[in-house]
């Protein structure tokens, strides 16, 4: 009886020891397998940072680059880099074996603070006035007739007496010169036929992804309304009329050509908008960092370029106009009363201004115009406030623009 029981015990032992044994090898086995595919979940993000170096320091590409980082098996990558309105793109693939990761990201240019200015107005041998609560901080480009205060519609000066809060410098006759590259990108991406379809998806919500090309969408002579719907990613909508936009429609990151677009009030999203003729705005309309709103034109037209901001907008990138050859009429940006505007204002023609506007960045123009009641007064600055310091320090600026240093950074993460 005895036998049998010890028999027993050893058996029970021995089974208990080969399931820990069993147990131990299956930990070890499991554990060397995560660690593997840990170490190489980091080798494929190591190549990606590395493809991501490389994108912002390389020119554009005609589709995908595939090389080799260091010359073995598993330092895969894919490049890309395209323009993508007033930015560029760039995608990075980074691969071993079977096993991905990609990134895509948008590219922009830090800020050049000796080109910066919170005001440039051309020299026209007039000065600049200010009344009313007007505030000017930040370096200036103005004329050499400087900046004095006014009374104007039973108001004096009351902002601070030292009335420019920063370094003044005489401006030139003209202003500084858009880049002409970016122009030119733009210009091929407006009239770029490839993929081009001619209907927008019954889909009420669609994302287009950047590994692919860009998903083109020609709306033609149809006068639409874009209403209800959700698109975002690498989608450009072309159209050879006016385009309506409502407050219903969520566009993220999206390409918008058109002969004309009006934005309906209330509207919110992040995108790039351009227009040959006309874009207007409704009251309350957001428009999140990093967006743009350019009237562009390419061919000759004496027909007047003209973007109207409605009131208590927030534009937060860049705002422009550019002819190729100059109109018989200058082109005329109006802001709205309490607008802000957060980056950069840039054109050669007029800023109509309203009491409440508030710009933290800099405004590039030729002159300003103040309309109270049936009077008009050129370079009036009135209730205005001009706060080039309140830009945020992380500010990117597209290399269209004058004050774009050489240092190219990630703007903002696509995916």
């Amino acid at each position: 009886m005895v036998r049998s029981a010890a028999l027993y015990m050893v058996i029970v032992i021995a089974l208990v020891i080969g399931v820990i044994c069993s147990s131990l090898i299956m930990a070890a086995g499991f554990y060397r397998l995560q660690y593997s595919k840990q170490l190489r979940y980091q080798q494929l993000r190591n190549n990606l940072q590395s493809g991501i170096n490389l994108v912002l320091h390389s020119p554009l590409t005609q589709g995908y680059t595939r090389l080799s980082l260091f010359g073995q098996d598993n330092d895969s990558i894919a490049i890309c880099r395209k323009p993508w309105g007033i930015f560029d793109v760039g995608v990075v693939r980074s691969f071993i074996q079977a096993d991905t990761l990609d990134k895509t990201f948008t590219i922009a240019n830090g800020v050049d603070s000796a080109k910066w200015a919170t005001l440039y107005m051309i020299d026209e041998d007039r000065s600049i006035s200010v009344s009313g609560k007007t505030i000017v901080k930040g370096n200036v480009f103005i004329p050499k007739a400087g900046i004095r205060p006014a009374y104007v519609d039973g108001q004096a000066y009351q902002g601070p007496k030292q009335i420019i809060q920063g370094h003044q410098y005489n401006s030139a006759k003209e202003l500084p010169a858009l880049n002409t590259t970016r122009l030119k990108a733009l210009e091929t991406l407006w009239k770029d036929t490839t993929g081009m379809v001619k209907n927008l998806s019954d889909v009420d919500s669609i994302h287009y992804s950047w590994i692919q090309s860009a998903h083109r969408i020609d709306l033609g002579k149809k006068v639409t309304t874009l209403s209800g719907c959700t698109i975002g990613g690498n989608a450009v909508i072309v159209s050879d009329t006016l385009l309506t936009i409502d407050s219903t429609a969520h566009l993220k990151d999206v390409l918008i050509f058109a002969k004309a677009i009006h934005v309906a009030n209330g509207f919110r999203g992040r995108c790039q908008l351009f227009a040959a003729d006309s874009i207007t705005t409704g009251a309350r309309c957001q428009f999140d960092y990093p967006s743009c709103i350019g009237l562009l034109r390419f061919a000759n037209d004496n027909g007047t370029q003209k973007i109207t901001i409605g009131n208590n907008n927030l534009l937060s990138g860049a705002l422009f106009t550019y002819e190729q050859q100059p109109g018989k009429v200058l082109p005329f940006v109006d802001l709205g009363k309490d607008t802000e505007i957060r980056g950069i204002v840039y054109l050669k023609g007029n800023v109509g201004l309203h009491a409440g506007i508030i710009i933290k960045g800099g405004i590039f123009t030729n002159r300003f115009v103040y309309t109270s009641g049936y009077t008009r007064y050129e370079n009036y600055l009135i209730n205005i406030n001009l706060d080039g310091p309140r830009l945020s320090p992380y500010y990117l600026s597209s290399d269209l623009f004058p004050v774009s240093g050489p240092t190219q950074k990630v703007l903002a993460w696509l995916n």
